[in-house]
C-alpha cells in the first residue's frame, strides 16, 4: 500500500438488519489516512458500533464496500484482523483467565514485535494481571482490553469507546498511547460520545446521527464553532449590558450578581468584559456533545 493511500476507506457503506425497514447505517463514505486519528461521534444507537462491526466483518454490509490497508473487509477479513488493533465497546474477555494468562494467550496467537512491550503497557496502566478477569472492575478489564489492542503495534486501530470505565489518570495514559501510535504512522478510528476526549487526540471528527454521517470537521473548525457554558459570580451587580453585547453570546441572569453565559466561538470578548470587573468565581462547563449535535441537526438543511 502506498504511503499516501488511506488506511481505512468506506464507500456508501450501508447496513439494514433483517426484518427492519430502517438502515442502521446508510451511505457512509469516509477515509482515514496513515498517521491520522479519526473520531467517530454520536449518541447511543447512532450507528457507531454497527460501523465498527462492519469494518471487522462481524456483520456484512447490505450495500457499499470498505477496505483496510487496501484489503476488502469481506474478502480479506482474516488478513485484516491480523493487522488491526481492535477494542470492542463491551470488553468481553475470558472471565476464568487471569489477565496475565489472557495476554499470554493473545501473544501466542499473534506474537508482538517486542515481547517487552506487553510488560511496558501493563506497567503504564497499572493493570491487575494476577486476578481472574471475571473478578475485575470494568476499569481494570478495560485496561487489559487496551493492552491487547496495542501490544502488537499494528498500523490500524479500531477502538470502540476506549476510555469507558477508566479514571481520569488512566484516560491520560490512553491519550498518550494513542498519540504515540499516531506519531509512529498508525491510523486510529475511535468511536466515542465524549467530545472532550476526542478533542485531545483527534485530527478530524465525523458526526453520525440515525445511521447517517451529518458532518465532518477538523478539530480546529469544531473548536471555533463550539458553544461553551460559563457560570460567573461577580462581586458587584452583573454587567448585563456589556455581556449582552458580546457576539454570539446568550446571557441569563440567575441573581443580581450571578450569570450564565452560553458562548459560541471566540472567547476573548467575554474575558475582556470580565477583566473590567471583579469576579468572585468562574466555572466553565465542557462542551456537551448532545448540545453540539442539536446544533448540527438544526443547521442541517438536507
Amino acid at each position: 500500500m502506498s504511503a499516501i493511500e488511506p488506511a481505512i476507506v468506506t464507500s456508501s457503506l450501508s447496513k439494514r438488519y433483517s426484518g427492519s425497514k430502517v438502515y442502521a447505517l446508510q451511505g457512509l463514505s469516509i477515509s482515514v489516512m496513515p498517521g491520522e486519528v479519526y473520531g467517530f461521534l454520536g449518541p447511543n444507537g447512532a450507528g457507531k458500533s454497527t460501523t465498527i462491526r462492519l469494518l471487522m466483518n462481524f456483520i456484512q454490509p447490505t450495500s457499499g464496500h470498505a477496505s483496510i490497508l487496501g484489503l476488502d473487509i469481506v474478502k480479506n477479513s482474516a488478513r485484516i484482523k491480523s493487522s488491526v488493533g481492535y477494542l470492542s465497546g463491551e470488553v468481553a474477555l475470558y472471565p476464568k483467565m487471569t489477565g496475565r494468562q489472557f495476554l499470554k494467550y493473545m501473544s501466542d496467537l499473534q506474537p508482538p514485535k517486542r515481547a517487552s512491550y506487553v510488560t511496558e503497557l501493563s506497567k503504564r496502566f497499572g493493570a491487575v494481571l494476577s486476578q481472574r478477569i471475571g473478578s475485575l472492575s470494568k476499569g481494570n478489564r478495560q485496561k487489559i482490553g487496551i493492552i491487547q489492542a496495542f501490544m502488537h503495534q499494528p498500523k490500524v486501530f479500531i477502538l470502540d469507546e476506549p476510555t469507558a470505565g477508566l479514571d481520569p489518570l488512566m484516560q491520560e495514559v490512553f491519550f498518550e498511547l494513542a498519540l504515540s501510535a499516531k506519531a509512529d504512522g498508525a491510523s486510529l478510528f475511535i468511536s466515542s460520545h465524549n467530545l472532550t476526549e476526542v478533542q485531545k487526540m483527534c485530527d478530524r471528527i465525523g458526526f453520525i446521527r440515525r445511521g447517517k454521517l451529518i458532518s465532518e470537521q477538523t478539530i480546529a473548525d469544531l473548536t471555533a464553532s463550539a458553544s461553551q457554558t460559563f457560570h460567573i459570580h461577580f462581586a458587584q451587580a452583573a454587567p448585563m449590558l456589556e455581556l449582552k453585547h458580546i457576539p454570539k453570546a446568550k446571557v441569563t441572569l440567575n441573581s443580581p450578581r450571578s450569570v450564565t453565559v452560553l458562548l459560541q466561538g471566540d472567547m476573548s470578548p467575554l474575558f475582556a468584559v470580565l477583566a473590567r470587573h471583579k469576579v468572585r468565581s468562574l466555572d466553565r462547563r465542557e462542551v456537551n456533545l448532545e448540545e453540539e449535535f442539536m446544533r448540527f441537526y438544526k443547521d442541517d438543511k438536507k
